[in-house]
């Protein structure tokens, strides 16, 4: 899994940096062991700290790739910090699902399921980012996984 993650943030990363300005850059990791997988963009104007982190209200979008993103309150902690956007990628689905309209406290009002081989639209106010998922690539099944 750790391949298929950090090519799908490679993927990404490059696709937001070939579009258009109006964002701060794309901050990408992905951990050794693979459990961590993830992408920020963030916001213009943002800067780091000494320490070189960034504060939450910095992210637009922060994308993760499963198996992280599905752990029980990763929704709320991007919602209370007011990210616009939390993109979860599922490989072994092959769906996106794009979380919008934060509500801290609460988590995010609507979600919307993307199947791999769509485009992936990513409104940040007047303006819109496209990822192209076609390339994603797909988590093989585990060998002996019972269908469902």
């Amino acid at each position: 899994m750790p391949d298929v993650q950090r090519r799908i943030v490679a993927a990404a990363r490059e696709q937001l940096l070939r579009q258009p300005g109006g964002h701060g850059g794309v901050l990408s990791q992905v951990s050794p062991d693979g459990r961590e997988a993830a992408l920020v963009l963030l916001a213009p104007g943002a800067s780091s700290d000494a320490a070189g982190g960034y504060r939450a209200g910095d992210a637009l979008v922060v994308l993760e790739v499963a198996p992280v993103p599905e752990r029980a309150g990763r929704h709320r902690v991007h919602a209370d910090a007011r990210v616009p956007l939390y993109v979860v990628v599922d490989p072994g689905e092959a769906v996106c699902t794009v979380h919008s309209r934060p509500l801290p406290g609460v988590g995010y009002r609507e979600a919307e399921r993307v199947p791999f081989g769509n485009d992936l639209f990513l409104p940040l106010g007047e303006r819109t980012l496209v990822l192209e998922t076609g390339d994603f690539p797909v988590e093989p099944p585990t060998p002996g996984a019972a269908a469902e």
